[in-house]
């Protein structure tokens, strides 16, 4: 049910059968919504309302040439927006429902608003694997441009209230399912002419998509923003941050892993997905701490903890 609104915040009401239809009226009237994913919690509007998409960056205070991913509730409503080629259907069928955004020719007469694409040739689209997601994104019957629901550059959220802790009341209804099972934004791949690029690690690992598309990816120039995540800074906290810490000083919120404590512990037994699920929640504690800084202890960077890592490596830029 309806949550309580201190300070101003967005109302936070249990997702249910109730609420997602709300937030489809809501969504189909120009307005937006946060809404569960299994990566993050996303700031859904319309991607077809210039209006709509116009306030997802107002709200957020994204910069316009940072590009939106635009959810679809399965592969063949994605190819109305997008050209697959073999490979791309490939990736599609592998890992969606799933935490991948695909980078992909955009299709000439597609129906989504300039700004979702910034201008460029190509367009992100992921199929979302949450339930609350898929219901609303058929329960609309729209195309759901959703960014992070929190301040541009800032620690992502994986919980309602870190939504509504971030926006406020900017956000009119954030819809509560819970946190995020995967924790870390998607895995996001540009399928090119001759080759695919990595252009955001994630959940989904670079291992992975190369041995299903059968060739490594090609170098990437993040001179040029394409897609979501490739901010030199970004995923924030209000606090400096420190890598590879074993230990912290006194001033420091330390968040450990396996053997290294800490204050708090992305996963005592080593687990790199349990860490992935756990990161921003745990940035976030140290975020509100009252400590001066925040200090991380090493995490491998083999399959996800290279996703986790990034996010790390751009939070302390």
């Amino acid at each position: 049910m309806a949550g309580s609104n201190p300070l101003g915040h967005g109302r936070i009401a249990k997702a249910d059968s109730a609420t997602m239809a709300e937030a489809a009226a809501a969504l189909r009237a120009g307005g937006v919504v946060a809404i569960p994913t299994e990566t993050v919690y996303g700031l859904a509007a319309d991607a077809s309302n210039a209006d709509a998409v116009a306030n997802i960056y107002r709200i957020k205070g994204r910069p316009d040439f940072n590009p939106l991913i635009v959810h679809v509730p399965d592969h063949a409503a994605a190819e109305r927006l997008a050209q697959f080629d073999d490979r791309a259907s490939a990736l599609a069928v592998r890992f969606w429902p799933g935490p991948l955004t695909l980078v992909l020719p955009l299709q000439p007469a597609a129906p989504v608003a300039a700004a979702v694409t910034a201008g460029l040739p190509t367009i992100a689209l992921r199929c979302p694997a949450h339930p609350v997601m898929q219901a609303v994104l058929k329960a609309s019957g729209l195309f759901l441009a959703a960014p992070s629901a929190n301040r541009s550059g800032g620690i992502s959220p994986t919980r309602a209230r870190h939504v509504a802790d971030s926006l406020g009341a900017a956000t009119p209804l954030v819809l509560d399912a819970g946190p995020c099972a995967a924790g870390l934004e998607s895995t996001i791949v540009a399928v090119r002419d001759h080759g695919w690029q990595l252009l955001r690690p994630g959940p989904v690992t670079a291992a992975e998509i190369a041995q299903l598309l059968g060739e490594p990816p090609l170098p990437v120039s993040e001179a040029r923003i394409e897609a979501p995540g490739q901010l030199a800074s970004h995923y924030a906290p209000s606090r400096p941050v420190r890598l590879n810490a074993t230990q912290a000083a006194p001033d420091e919120w330390h968040i450990g892993f396996g053997t290294t404590g800490g204050d708090d512990n992305l996963s005592a037994r080593g687990d790199l997905a349990e860490a992935a699920a756990r990161l921003f929640d745990a940035l976030h504690r140290g975020d509100a701490s009252g400590r001066a800084a925040i200090a991380v202890a090493p995490i491998p960077d083999d399959g996800i903890g290279a996703a986790i890592n990034d996010r790390l490596r751009r939070a302390a830029a």
